[in-house]
């Protein structure tokens, strides 16, 4: 039977491409959802740690025995781990919503994780349900699960998609993207047969992020829109706008949808968030699909 079976929502953000923005989708998918009450964990399997850093944390050569990649290394050895030691509470980002919730992080790091990466290698697919079983021992204490995956086809990759009760996946308006999209989802799908049925992720959909607003379209950004429709790769229907200031909240150690809640990048992420909740509390028959795209919008100056 599959590992876990808990009322905590495990959401992997996952992608064959670099560079789409999968660790600005975790954190603000997170940080909305603890802005609406919840207790959330924010897993960063990602060796450069970047969504530590959005979160306004990093750790340092002294703290490497709390990060993510100790604890993993640990485990593929058979060595018992307790999960709740290596937690870092980030609520404090929280501090001036007096409804939020809680935000807490399993935080990565470069070296440690990269040796757990190896050992992950060495074991092959009998080891990927190892971070799912992993994430039971906090099952009582939150709500939803985001995780933070690297890109490509790696062992990381397989562990972070394979804990997941859900997956989304990103495109941008570039072609190669719906691709890889289209790659994702169908490796999702195997993830039953290769543990065993230990793991049973759904895929919920991919997420157009980078996107421009209607005046701005080309030729190229409407066709990326059909064909993630055509490729079946469930498109939802907020996407996310090109915007400065989301990139720019890594530096402040703020996801975009705390610093900017009442603006745009805010709100379309809150509006994002929803529509994911809604997606797993929905029969698939019933999600809403963003809609194809009608060629007389493009911008012919561009």
């Amino acid at each position: 039977m599959p590992v876990g079976e808990s009322d905590m929502e495990v959401i992997a953000v996952a992608s064959q491409k670099g560079g789409v923005g999968k660790t600005s989708t975790t954190v603000n998918l997170a940080g909305g959802l603890a802005l609406a009450g919840a207790s959330v964990l924010v897993v960063d399997l990602e060796p450069q740690a970047q969504a530590g850093t959005s979160l306004g944390f990093n750790l340092t050569q002294q703290m490497l025995q709390r990060s993510l990649g100790w604890a993993l290394q640990h485990r593929l050895q058979g060595i018992e781990v307790n999960l709740h030691e290596f937690l870092e509470n980030r609520s404090e980002i929280l501090e001036d919503f007096g409804d939020a919730g809680q935000l807490h992080l399993l935080a990565s790091e470069e070296a440690t994780m990269t040796t757990a990466q190896d050992l992950l290698s060495q074991k092959g697919y009998t080891a990927i349900p190892i971070l799912r079983q992993m994430l039971q021992q906090v099952a009582d204490d939150f709500d939803y699960v985001v995780v933070d995956t690297p890109p490509s086809v790696s062992a990381l990759n397989a562990l972070g998609v394979a804990a997941a009760d859900y997956v989304v996946t990103l495109c941008n308006p570039e072609y190669a993207t719906v691709r890889g999209a289209a790659i994702l989802m169908a490796a999702v799908k195997h993830v039953p047969e290769r543990t065993q049925g230990l793991c049973n992720p759904k895929f919920l959909g991919a997420i157009l992020n980078r996107s421009n607003p209607p005046s701005s379209w080309t030729e190229q950004e409407v066709a990326v829109r059909n064909l993630m429709r055509d490729m079946g790769v469930l498109p939802f229907k907020r996407d996310i706008r090109r915007d400065n200031r989301i990139s720019d909240s890594f530096a402040y150690g703020r996801p975009a949808v705390v610093r900017y809640p009442n603006h745009s990048p805010g709100q379309q992420y809150s509006a994002l968030m929803a529509e994911v909740i809604d997606r797993i509390s929905t029969p698939e028959e019933k999600w809403e699909i963003a809609d194809s795209t009608d060629q007389d919008q493009v911008d012919t100056s561009a």
